[in-house]
């Protein structure tokens, strides 16, 4: 048994992404760690290696900082482009840590925020073949779609990560680790 961690500040670590049959979906081979308690972590990436299931591989494009929360079923990248910050939500389990890397369940419904405020919700169509093929159960699909309510929530209410002051102070700090460990 993998024993769980809690990353340090300037740890570099990977995040893996599974699907709910155990199989891994994605792998980011290294983020910085900005801030790690048992409740949240926060990191940032920047032109980083992703490996795909099928072993395709891949590089970011722009700098991005990334919130995880132990209590909440969702993650969400911060990407930051020239015509401002976009936000992409994966509707996932809670996340795990161990020595190895940040670890949870993607659960195929996405959203997407744009600079604007105005979202999306995506791959609705994903979800439903995947719940399908998978079993989820329905407790699974139930905490989900309350997961989306909260989600859309704090991106109405600029809550959490989608508040500018998150912004400006994650992304600074990313910058003034990155400096230190380059």
């Amino acid at each position: 048994m993998v024993k769980e961690s809690i990353p340090k500040e300037g740890q570099v670590i990977k995040i893996q992404s599974y699907k709910h049959d155990g199989n891994i979906h994605r792998v980011w081979s290294e983020t910085t760690i900005l801030k790690g308690t048992s409740h949240v972590i926060i990191g940032g990436n920047n032109r980083t290696l992703v490996t795909e299931s099928d072993g395709r591989t891949w590089v970011t494009r722009e700098p991005a900082i990334v919130y995880f929360h132990s209590e909440y079923w969702f993650n969400v990248i911060c990407m930051f482009r020239e015509d401002g910050v976009y936000y992409y939500c994966n509707l996932s389990s809670p996340f795990v840590c161990d020595e190895e890397a940040i670890k949870y369940i993607d659960y195929d419904l996405d959203i997407k925020v744009y600079p604007s405020g105005k979202y999306h919700l995506l791959d609705e169509d994903e979800y439903k073949q995947h719940m399908k093929q998978m079993n989820y159960p329905k407790d699974i699909d139930v905490i989900l779609r309350r997961n989306v309510d909260i989600l859309q929530q704090w991106i109405e209410r600029k809550k959490g990560p989608f508040a500018p002051d998150f912004i400006k102070v994650w992304q600074e700090r990313f910058h003034s680790i990155d400096r230190r460990n380059s």
